[in-house]
Parts: structure tokens; C-alpha cells; sequence
């Protein structure tokens, strides 16, 4: 199994930066492609990027491409969002995942792992 950890969540203004960081545990983390998803309040969870196992291939959703920045270590095991100029419309629960394949995936229900989430508001 993969254990997903979300952390670097919080409260940032308009235009500032967070970096969010996911921590998989176990010893197969370069095995699994890496997905960053959020849940806004009232709203469906959607996709925001995506990372193949190999780290050379990447998605973004359109409302995030050029703002966020996705990456991965795997000798840290450990996935990451950097998100600049961030917009209040940002603000929402964003859940890592993982998954087997080698192909990016977008959708959902696609993924295997999926960590507890973390908050991130952005406030005008």
C-alpha cells in the first residue's frame, strides 16, 4: 500500500505563493504517477496537475497552467505543488494522489492513493 501526507497548507493573501508538499511512504514511490486534485466548498473535487512516474510528462488544468508547478523527488519520496500568484478562486482542500500506470490521468477515478488533504485559502 502507499500512504499519502499533505502538508504546507495555509492562509495567503492574493498574488502570494504556497508550496505544498506530499509524502509517500513505502519503498515503490517511482513507481506510482503523482496527481494534485482540489474540493472547493459546495463544489466538485477537480484536477489540477498531473506527473508521470518518470517525472517528463506534465498536465495542468487551464485555471492553474503557468501559475503552479508540479514536480516530484522520488528519492524523497515526496511530490510537490509550488502555486504562485495565487487568486481567492484558488482557495479549496487540495488532495494528493497517486497512481499505477504510465500514461498521465486527470480524472479521479483513475487514482489508487489519495492523502487526507490539506487547506489552502486565499483571501482578496
Amino acid at each position: 500500500q502507499v500512504q499519502l501526507v499533505e502538508s504546507g497548507g495555509g492562509l495567503v493573501q492574493a498574488g502570494g505563493a504556497l508550496r505544498l508538499s506530499c509524502a509517500a511512504s513505502g519503498r515503490t514511490f517511482s513507481s506510482y504517477g503523482m496527481g494534485w486534485f482540489r474540493q472547493a466548498p459546495g463544489k466538485e473535487r477537480e484536477f489540477v496537475a498531473a506527473i508521470s512516474w518518470s517525472g517528463g510528462n506534465l498536465s495542468y488544468a487551464d485555471s492553474v497552467k503557468g501559475r503552479f508547478t508540479i514536480s516530484r523527488d522520488n528519492a524523497k519520496n515526496t511530490a510537490y505543488l509550488q502555486m504562485n500568484s495565487l487568486k481567492p478562486e484558488d482557495t479549496a482542500v487540495y488532495y494528493c494522489a497517486a497512481r499505477a500506470g504510465i500514461s498521465l490521468a486527470t480524472m479521479t477515478g483513475r487514482y489508487d492513493y489519495w492523502g487526507q488533504g490539506t487547506q489552502v485559502t486565499v483571501s482578496s
